[in-house]
């Protein structure tokens, strides 16, 4: 659920530990810690019922040195601050990992969207804009779908945010095409997944043809990484949502099973699939496990269990710390999220390039810029761990912290 501590602490160990073996002072690693902005903000909007409902939301922008901050906007009933905070913190190292010229941000509104009408999201929405518009825009902090919203929510938030400083499309991204989204933004986390695991299968000497996968997930990024393995030739042998879960031996149905979820609303009972618990989806043998829903998904009580060549992280902080180390011990490699799951935010940095330069690129030039930037990336994690003797994640955030290391020298700070 949440990241809340687990996810913070996290972050603030392998942060410490890339401080160490780098050589940088303590006051180094706490300035990576701190956020540079915190925002909390009440918002109350009236129901269709007529009763007043007030919300909580909460925008934090954790470092700009490396350019504007960069990250989404979560609406779930569990969002609190520790959670956006630690979040925040993941994206600096992202964008500093791929090497985009943006830091970190995130935000979240205390809430459940699927128990709010269209009209009540779309004044909370607005509503949020309002209160924090002072302190977003292209050049300061640029919001993004997350877990619960979506591009509608983002038009929403363009709208908002024009009406108050004129046509702005560079403020938000992952808005519809018609408001000048990006082409392949949709597939960009999915397809981001698939390129660093062929990155990691050449990194690896593998022949991806015939080997299998299961993903914990079927949202947009679950749906899209599955597309991108089976065109890898990877056999996706299990799926869940967030209530079932199916195997197939020979490999899933995927149009299939998006029919029976929007018909019934779930995998339960698919035909021709099998039932197996959600909760051993990951358990199930094969050479790459996806965690593509929530936080925390494998943690000390299952990680014993895992059965996969390695651990691609679709979401974010999925494994707690103890079960990586668990898994590290296992031999078991996992690529860890700052790397695996930074399609989306690369393809988001398309868009602000484009409204910003008040151009259209073709989802083709987006498909291989994406590619060459994931895989530069991946490439130099997996040769930094390669060369440094070091797991996945470590190399990863040493890059990571190097980067944003040097901006912060390079502004005299």
């Amino acid at each position: 659920m949440p990241a809340d501590s687990t996810t913070k602490s996290a972050y603030e160990t392998f942060l410490s530990a890339a401080c160490e073996r780098l050589g940088y002072s303590d006051t180094i690693a706490s300035l990576l810690t701190l956020a540079a902005m915190e925002i909390k903000v009440e918002i109350p909007i009236v129901r269709d019922n007529g009763e007043l409902a007030i919300f909580t939301g909460y925008r934090v922008q954790h470092q700009n040195a490396r350019g504007p901050c960069k990250g989404g906007l979560r609406y779930h009933p569990q969002v609190d601050l520790d959670e956006v905070r630690g979040l925040a913190s993941l994206m600096t190292m992202k964008t500093a990992l791929v090497n985009i010229p943006l830091g970190g941000g995130k935000g979240g509104i205390t809430c459940d969207p699927k128990a709010l009408s269209l009209r009540e999201l779309e004044t909370l929405t607005r509503k949020f804009v309002k209160r924090i518009h002072r302190e977003i825009g292209p050049n300061s902090d640029i919001m993004a779908p997350d877990m619960g919203s979506n591009a509608r929510v983002m038009g929403w938030i363009h709208s908002e945010y024009s009406a108050i400083y004129g046509h702005s499309p560079a403020a938000v991204t992952g808005k519809p095409v018609s408001l000048g989204g990006s082409a392949g933004r949709e597939t960009a986390t999915g397809d981001g997944i698939g390129m660093v695991i062929r990155e990691y299968a050449r990194h690896r000497n593998l022949a991806l043809d015939g080997m299998t996968a299961v993903i914990q997930g079927f949202g947009n990024v679950g749906i899209n990484t599955a597309r991108a393995l089976q065109r890898l030739g990877i056999r996706v042998t299990a799926i869940s949502d967030s209530r079932s879960a199916v195997y197939r031996a020979e490999g899933i149905d995927l149009d299939a099973l998006i029919q029976r979820k929007r018909e019934r609303g779930s995998l339960a009972e698919a035909p021709e699939h099998e039932e197996i618990e959600p909760a051993a989806l990951l358990e199930t043998k094969c050479d790459f496990a996806v965690p593509a829903a929530l936080e925390n998904a494998i943690t000390e009580k299952n990680a014993g269990r895992i059965s996969a060549r390695a651990v691609v992280e679709g979401a974010n902080g999925p494994l707690t710390c103890e079960a990586d180390r668990m898994l590290r011990e296992r031999g078991i490699d996992v690529v860890p999220d700052i790397l695996a799951n930074a399609g989306g935010v690369i393809v988001s940095y398309f868009e602000w390039i484009q409204n910003l330069q008040r151009e259209v690129w073709p989802v083709e030039r987006v498909e291989s810029e994406l590619d060459r930037i994931i895989g530069n990336a991946a490439r130099e994690v997996f040769i930094h761990a390669r060369e440094k003797g070091l797991d996945m994640r470590s190399a990863a955030f040493d890059i990571a912290v190097a980067r944003v290391k040097e901006a912060l020298d390079a502004t005299g700070f």
